[in-house]
């Protein structure tokens, strides 16, 4: 294999290993809270899907603090996404702890009663 054994091929692989990580990871947040949506009808399904999404988030985290420290972030920007992904770990971290009001909705309700799901940190 043409490049394989050089630096500039270990690179370039390393690269495009380290960004299918941080994709990989990313996406699987939104797939997994639908999952936990579809599963809403059982509290422990669903918030055993919220902690996946979690893990999911907590995992694109250190990604992108790799990412950082390979040089291939400047500080400022990894901040920026690492503030992102603390928020949508906080979003989950609400929703768990609430999951009663998202879970075995009444037959009686026509609509969905919009929960309020944000856990200030006082929680």
């Amino acid at each position: 294999m043409p490049g394989f054994y050089t630096d500039e091929g270990f690179s370039k692989r390393r690269d495009v290993s380290l960004t299918d990580q941080v994709r990989r990871s990313s996406r699987s947040i939104g797939a997994q809270i639908a999952e936990a949506w579809a599963k809403r009808r059982y509290e422990k399904n669903f918030v055993s899907k919220l902690t996946d999404a979690d893990g999911e988030q907590q995992e694109t985290q250190h990604w992108i603090e790799t990412a950082q420290d390979c040089g291939y972030l400047t500080p400022p920007e990894a901040e920026t996404l690492l503030q992102q992904y603390a928020e949508i770990g906080r979003l989950l971290g609400g929703m768990i702890a609430k999951a009663e009001q998202f879970c075995n909705p009444s037959p009686y309700h026509i609509r969905e009663i919009q929960a309020d799901y944000i856990v200030s940190s006082n929680d």
